[in-house]
C-alpha cells in the first residue's frame, strides 16, 4: 500500500510532517505494511495536509488531516479507500482539480519530486531527447510556433527571445531562470521547485541546447529554503544520471547548472536587476538597450525567462507546438497556473487555458470570499497589479483583454478582498511598497512613490481632495512612462484602478474621525 503525503512548504506549515510520522507510527502499531511517498502539493491548499491512498480505482483523498485523525483513518480502513469524514473522494475528481488543464504542473503532487525514474516514467526527458534530435534552429521554431509568452509579467514571446540569443555571436552564452517570486499571493515557482524540479532542469537544458549556452543559473529568493534544497538535490541527481554536465544525454552539448540565492529584494525580480545581483553587485536596474538577449550576464547573450516559462518547454517539445497552441485564445496560447489567494474559500493553484473569465476564477473556482461576505475587489498581477471590481468579472483571462481594461496578468496571481477592504489604504500601500522596494536609480520611482504616499494621505484627510486627486493622477502618468523598469512603471495600476473604481473610499467621510 502506498500513501502519498506532500512535503510542499504549504503542507508542512499545517503539519504534514507530523501527520506522516503519525501514520507510520500507527501502521507499525497495527502491523500494517505501507510505503510513504512524499510528493509535492496538488495545489488545493484549503485541503492540506492532503493524504492520498493508492487504490485500484485511483487515488482516494483525505483532506485537512490532523494527527488526531490518524487512528480514525485506520479504523475506517483508509488503506483500501474506506470512507471517513475527511474523505474527499477520488482526488482527480475534486471539482477544483478536475476542471484544470494540467500541462506544466501535470506531475506536481503525483510523484516524489526527487524520483528521477518516476519523472521519466511520466514522459520526463522525452522533450529534451526530441530537442536534441531536432537541432537548435528547429527547437526554437517549435517554441515560436507554440505561442508561449513569458509567464513572469510582460508576456514577451519566448521563441523570439531565444532566437535573438541563438543568432548572437559570442564565445559564451547563459541561461538564467528568474525564480525570484516576490509577488504577494503567488507560489507557482515555489510549488514547482518543491514538487517537480526536473521539469525546470529539463526546460533550461532544452533552452541551453537551442541557443548554444553552456552555463545556467536559477535565481531563487532566500525565503524558499525547501525549494532551494530540493533544486540542489535534483541538480546533483541529474548530474549523476548524465542529464547535466558534460555530453548531456550523450550529445555534443555541455550544460552546467547551479542555484543562486537572492537576498529578498523585490526589484531583483526585474531581469536586469537580477543580472546585476547574479554578478555580485547591488540589485539595480540597467537602462535598455542593450537588451539582455544581446548583452546580459557578464555582458554576454543571455536567455532570462521566468520559471514557469522554462517549465512549460518540456511539454511543448514532447507533445509538439500544436498540442500546446490548441489551448488558449487570441495571442494568449497555452495554459496559465493561476494562483488564487487572499480572502477566498478555495485558495490554491489552478492551471487553466487562457480564456476563462475572472469571475469564474474567483466565484466558481475560488468559491467566493472565505468570510462569506461579498467580494469587492480582486488584485490581479501582484502588488503592482490593478484592482478589478465585480463589474469587470466578465473579463477573459487573457493578456490583451486585461490590458484593454488597464490590467495586468503578471505572474498569474489573484488576491481576493471582501467588502470590508479600504481601497484608499490599498492605493497608499502600492505607493509605500514601491518606495520601500525601489532600487533608487530613477527619479520617477524613487521620489514619485514617496510623494505619492504623501498626496494620498492628503486626499483621505480631506485636504484639497480634488486638486490632490488630479496631482496623484499626474504623478502616476510620470511614473508609468518615466520609470526605468516595471516597479515604478506598474505602481500606477493599483493606484489609478482604486481611484477609478472605488472613488467613495477616497472621500474624507470614509475615514474614521480619529484617523483624520
Amino acid at each position: 500500500m502506498r500513501v502519498f503525503i506532500p512535503r510542499d512548504a504549504a503542507a508542512l506549515a499545517v503539519g504534514a510532517d507530523r501527520v506522516a510520522a503519525a501514520i507510520v507510527s500507527e501502521a507499525q502499531a497495527r502491523g500494517v505494511a505501507l510505503e510513504i511517498v512524499r510528493t509535492g502539493s496538488r495545489g488545493m491548499f484549503w485541503l492540506e495536509p492532503l493524504v492520498e491512498v493508492e487504490t485500484p480505482g485511483g487515488r482516494m483523498g483525505y483532506g485537512k488531516v490532523g494527527v488526531r485523525d490518524v487512528p480514525g483513518l485506520f479504523d475506517a480502513d483508509f488503506q483500501s479507500g474506506g470512507w471517513h469524514e475527511k474523505s474527499t473522494g477520488m482526488v482527480e475528481k475534486i471539482p477544483f482539480f478536475a476542471k484544470q488543464d494540467r500541462l506544466t504542473f501535470a506531475r506536481c503532487g503525483v510523484i516524489d519530486p526527487l524520483d528521477l525514474d518516476a519523472y521519466r516514467a511520466l514522459g520526463g526527458y522525452d522533450g529534451l531527447a526530441r530537442a536534441l534530435q531536432l537541432g537548435a534552429a528547429q527547437t526554437v521554431a517549435e517554441v515560436k510556433a507554440s505561442g508561449l509568452r513569458g509567464r513572469g509579467g510582460a508576456g514577451f514571446p519566448t521563441g523570439i527571445k531565444w532566437e535573438t540569443v541563438r543568432t548572437a555571436v559570442a564565445a559564451q552564452k547563459y541561461i538564467v531562470c528568474n525564480a525570484d517570486e516576490g509577488d504577494s499571493g503567488t507560489f507557482a515557482d515555489r510549488m514547482l521547485m518543491e514538487g517537480d524540479p526536473f521539469t525546470l532542469i529539463e526546460g533550461m537544458t532544452i533552452a541551453a541546447a537551442a541557443v548554444g549556452a553552456t552555463r545556467g543559473y536559477i535565481y531563487v529568493r532566500s525565503e524558499y529554503p525547501h525549494a532551494i534544497r530540493t533544486m540542489n538535490d535534483a541538480i546533483a541527481i541529474a548530474c549523476r544520471a548524465g542529464l547535466l554536465g558534460r555530453a548531456v544525454m550523450g550529445s555534443a552539448y555541455d550544460f552546467e547548472l547551479e542555484v543562486r540565492v537572492g537576498a529578498g529584494a523585490y526589484v531583483c525580480g526585474e531581469e536586469t536587476a537580477l543580472l546585476e545581483s547574479l554578478e555580485g553587485k547591488r540589485g539595480q536596474v540597467r537602462a535598455k538597450p542593450p537588451i539582455p538577449a544581446l548583452a546580459g550576464l557578464f555582458g554576454k547573450p543571455t536567455v532570462v525567462n521566468n520559471l514557469v516559462s522554462f517549465a512549460t518547454i518540456p511539454f511543448i517539445l514532447e507533445k509538439g507546438a500544436a498540442a500546446y497552441a490548441d489551448y488558449g485564445m487570441g495571442r494568449s496560447r497555452g495554459t496559465m497556473p493561476v494562483q488564487i489567494a487572499g480572502n477566498v474559500k478555495h485558495g490554491g493553484l489552478f492551471e487553466v487555458a487562457f480564456g476563462i473569465t475572472l469571475g469564474e476564477l474567483v466565484n466558481e473556482i475560488g468559491g467566493g470570499s472565505a468570510t462569506g461576505r461579498p467580494v469587492r475587489a480582486v488584485q490581479a498581477g501582484g502588488p503592482l497589479g490593478a484592482y478589478f471590481p465585480p463589474a469587470l468579472f466578465d473579463t477573459p483571462y487573457d493578456y490583451e483583454a486585461f490590458a484593454a481594461r488597464d490590467g495586468l496578468i503578471g505572474h498569474g496571481g489573484l488576491v481576493v478582498f471582501d467588502d470590508s477592504v479600504d481601497m484608499a489604504k490599498m492605493a497608499r500601500f502600492a505607493m509605500a511598497f514601491c518606495a520601500h522596494e525601489s532600487c533608487g536609480k530613477c527619479t520617477p520611482c524613487r521620489i514619485g512613490s514617496t510623494r505619492g504616499v504623501e498626496v494620498i494621505d492628503k486626499i483621505v484627510a480631506g485636504h484639497a481632495a480634488e486638486e490632490n486627486i488630479a496631482l496623484v493622477k499626474d504623478l502616476c502618468e510620470t511614473m508609468k512612462f518615466g520609470s526605468l523598469c516595471a516597479l515604478g512603471g506598474f505602481t500606477p495600476y493599483p493606484v489609478l484602478s482604486a481611484l477609478h473604481h472605488f472613488p467613495e473610499d477616497f472621500a474624507p467621510a470614509a475615514i474614521p474621525a480619529a484617523a483624520q
